[in-house]
């Protein structure tokens, strides 16, 4: 009977020292892990935590906190993206507003102060005060719509809507100002109804961004473009010109909010940055894609990609 007692007593006294040495162990990994977490939030590097350890629960453990690691990573690089991109929006906010301001300041004084001016040179200049208005409060307006269309709760209503005759109209609101460009006109659009889920006020806007853009920016080439096309499941709608493009080092930024060209900001290219951002914010909600390729004097081409449903 006392053997089977002193062996009861050693396997106990065995299993005690067991217990003992796996917790002191995975006290020692989870110190360890706990430390290591510690000097990467002081430091604010973007190492993982790596502590070999023999305890399964402690394995998946560490690729819970590296994988939330990782999402603070991400959380901290998106913050100083947007903080950045806030900043240089102010900035050029400021800029946009400061120089209409400024303009609509000086008319306005000089309505006040010179008497002597004749009523056909105040007609002049009060039809100049009310075009610098209107481009305030249209750049005004653009600005609280990338916003709306930046908020999480933004809704675009769908339906289907038909192509081709969206695409006429759209030209065809241009006709006059494309005529005193003395533009060649190239229109290509089928005469086989096509149809996509989407917005009509939404991609009347795109259009009219696109080509206001593909006015302004490449009427030099002397030929204005509109296609509208099928390729495959999907529906493509180009607007493109022959004018003086855009570098390529340009080309996969013309899309962010408030990105001008360096000539976008003389008095002959008063663009404000948002006009391109909006559109594609508005083609995204559609479920469609943009995309710009531009060979300066050749060809520069915004091409619209929707899936096409059946009519």
């Amino acid at each position: 009977m006392v053997p089977i007692l002193c062996i009861i007593i050693f396997v106990l006294l065995i299993m005690n020292i067991l217990q003992y040495l796996f917790r002191r162990n995975l006290t020692q990994d989870i110190n360890e892990i706990s430390d290591k977490i510690s000097d990467i939030i002081k430091q604010e590097t973007a190492e993982k935590v790596l502590v070999p350890t023999d305890w399964q629960a402690v394995r998946l453990l560490l690729i819970q906190v590296n994988k939330l690691l990782d999402y603070n990573q991400k959380v901290i690089a998106d913050y100083a993206k947007t903080k950045d991109s806030l900043r240089k929006l102010i900035s050029n906010m400021s800029h946009d507003l400061k120089t209409p301001l400024m303009v609509i300041l000086g008319y306005v004084e000089k309505l006040k102060l010179d008497e002597s001016m004749t009523i056909d040179e105040n007609k002049m200049l009060m039809t100049r005060l009310h075009e610098k208005v209107l481009s305030l409060t249209g750049l005004l307006n653009q600005f609280f719509d990338l916003v709306k269309l930046e908020s999480d709760d933004y809704v675009m209503p769908l339906s289907k809507i038909p192509l081709n005759e969206i695409c006429r109209k759209s030209v065809l609101e241009f006709y006059d100002l494309l005529f005193s460009k003395g533009l060649q006109v190239e229109i290509d659009i089928p005469d086989r109804p096509l149809y996509i889920w989407g917005n009509e006020d939404a991609l009347e806007r795109i259009l009219n961004n696109l080509i206001s853009n593909s006015i302004r920016y490449g009427s030099d080439g002397g030929i204005f473009g509109l296609t509208l096309r099928e390729v495959d499941e999907f529906v493509v709608i180009e607007i493109w010109d022959r004018g003086k493009g855009i570098a390529e080092i340009h080309q996969d930024r013309v899309f962010e909010r408030l990105y001008t060209l360096d000539d976008a900001r003389n008095p002959h290219f008063q663009g404000s940055g948002l006009g391109l951002s909006i559109t594609k914010y508005l083609t995204e909600a559609m479920k469609g894609t943009i995309h710009l390729d531009s060979k300066p004097y050749e060809k520069t081409r915004f091409t619209c990609l929707f899936k096409q449903i059946s009519y």
